[in-house]
């Protein structure tokens, strides 16, 4: 597996990681520690949670499937919301201030099994509490020893010099794909000005880039892309011209649709390292390939023209989850 620094940091990892959130109905413990150890055999060492995927269970099965191979593999984890303890519900509000940081931080370290993180996010910009107070707490568990680096995620211009000038950021996790490309216009000049790595989550568009859904496809309840104005079925519609682009790259490779957008990806920085998230080997060993795929400047001109002419139909999100994308 190769191997790419998040921007100007020390933070080495493999140009893909394993996006550790899921989709969808709760996924078998087993399987799932097993895909994670899967993953690590194959040479990823890069890993992406959140006190809030589940709540907390998430981070309970990383840290279980991790703790054999702890000091080989990078594990990045997310604060910034308020969960109730007790009952483990979300309570549907952000919490920043540095005490719920410090406190949120001691539970992750115990669910991880773990003494230090590698790489602290903050999950998404809270408005009600100033960045330079954000990036402090995090400084001040740097010194602890219980964080090693300190990211964003979702996080706009404003924010990203705020935190960066108390604390420099490793990296911004952010959408970005084939279909979501709305960092390219200001945010990505700013992380190369900067030196701040780039970790696209959604790569794949949530699956849509793979090629195994279309306008057919129907969600389980619990699934967010059936509350996702960009998966109704007319959008996905009208979407699928995007797939068809990847798909007609893929042949002419001997690739598949969603290695092709993974190599467009790590094609367009050295300092992106792209986070595709399965619950399948299938899947996984496909996303992996990706770094095998060659794209030249005759590829990348071929997909930028056609897919400048392509129009992404529908959010990304729903309008209360689009209004947590901070400035």
């Amino acid at each position: 597996m190769q191997k790419r620094k998040l921007g100007n940091s020390k933070l080495e990892v493999s140009a893909l990681g394993l996006g550790c959130m899921g989709y969808g109905p709760a996924p078998d413990k087993a399987e799932m520690i097993a895909l994670i150890r899967a993953a690590v055999e194959r040479g990823v060492t890069f890993f992406d949670t959140a006190e809030v995927y589940g709540p907390f269970r998430n981070e309970e099965l990383v840290g279980e499937a991790l703790a054999p191979v702890r000091d080989s593999v990078v594990i990045a984890t997310k604060f910034g919301w308020d969960i109730d303890l007790e009952t483990g519900k979300p309570l549907g509000r952000l919490n920043s201030r540095p005490e719920h940081i410090k406190a949120a931080t001691e539970g992750m370290l115990k669910r991880l099994r773990t003494d230090r993180i590698d790489l602290l996010y903050q999950h998404r910009v809270d408005p009600d509490v100033p960045m330079e107070d954000v990036a402090g707490a995090v400084k001040d568990l740097i010194r602890a020893g219980k964080a090693r680096h300190f990211g964003l995620s979702e996080a706009g211009v404003q924010s990203i010099r705020r935190a960066h000038a108390v604390l420099p950021v490793t990296a911004l996790q952010s959408e970005y794909s084939l279909w979501t490309r709305e960092p390219e216009a200001d945010v990505l000049p700013v992380l190369d000005e900067l030196g701040i790595g780039l970790v696209p989550y959604s790569p794949l568009g949530k699956g849509f880039l793979t090629g195994k859904i279309d306008d057919t496809t129907t969600f389980a309840g619990s699934d967010l892309r059936g509350r996702i104005p960009r998966f109704e079925p007319e959008a996905r519609q009208a979407n699928q011209a995007l797939v068809d682009l990847l798909r007609r790259v893929a042949d002419r490779k001997g690739a598949t649709p969603a290695q092709i957008a993974l190599a467009w990806l790590l094609a367009r920085k050295p300092w992106i390292v792209p986070i595709p998230g399965t619950r399948r080997l299938d899947r996984l060993e496909e996303n992996l390939g990706s770094v095998s795929v060659v794209l030249t400047q005759d590829d990348l001109r071929e997909i930028e023209g056609a897919a400048s002419g392509i129009k992404v139909q529908g959010a990304r999100y729903p309008e209360e989850l689009l209004k947590l994308s901070g400035r």
